[in-house]
Formats: C-alpha cells, sequence, structure tokens
C-alpha cells in the first residue's frame, strides 16, 4: 500500500513539474513564465519528496531538509529575478494591464524629488 501511494504521489509530482516545463513554453513573457514555472516547480518538487518518504521512510529528515530549502528558495529566486527583469525594462505582454511595480516606484520618486 506504501508503494502505491508513494508512487501516485511521485506520478502527480511529476505532472506538476511538466505542467511547469509547458507553462514555460507557453507563456507570452517572462514574468509570466517566471510565476508558471516558480509555482508548479515547487509543488511538483514537494509532492516528489512527499512520495519518496512515503517510499523511504528512512529518509524522512534529509527529504524534509530539501523541501524546506525548495520552499525558501523558489519563490525568492524567483522574485529576484522577475525584480531584476523589471529594473531592466523588460517588456510585459500586451495584454499586461496593471503594472504595480512601476506604479510604485513612479509615486517613489516624485516623491523623493520634491
Amino acid at each position: 500500500m506504501n508503494e502505491l501511494v508513494g508512487s501516485l504521489t511521485i506520478l502527480v509530482g511529476a505532472f506538476f513539474l511538466f505542467s511547469a516545463g509547458v507553462g514555460l513554453l507557453r507563456m507570452p513573457d517572462v514574468f509570466t513564465r517566471i510565476q508558471a514555472g516558480t509555482k508548479a516547480s515547487t509543488l511538483g518538487n514537494i509532492l516528489v519528496l512527499a512520495g519518496l518518504g512515503v517510499y523511504h521512510p528512512d529518509w524522512s529528515l534529509k527529504l524534509l531538509i530539501i523541501a524546506y530549502f525548495v520552499l525558501m528558495t523558489n519563490p525568492l529566486s524567483s522574485h529576484a529575478l522577475s525584480r531584476a527583469a523589471h529594473a531592466i525594462r523588460t517588456p510585459m505582454a500586451a495584454a499586461t494591464i496593471v503594472d504595480a511595480l512601476r506604479d510604485e516606484n513612479d509615486g517613489a520618486g516624485k516623491e523623493g524629488s520634491a
């Protein structure tokens, strides 16, 4: 039974990792690609690690440490990448309506210059 649960969890995690790859190919601009890749790959990695934990219970502590590392670094790295892309004026998709970061930076620039 543990093998079945572990296999299904790994399979679902692999599906999310695959969807992250498809999201990288299908999204129109850098920002949506970063978002699609980060969310799906984080969930996929956690599910694969959980499935491995079911398969090998003696690895649980090591897998938990790896999962913590993934949960901490994936969002931070994607945030840093997207801020850097915005700072160098990487173009957004034509369908983008709101650029909250631009509005935030414009408001700070006006207050600082007065």
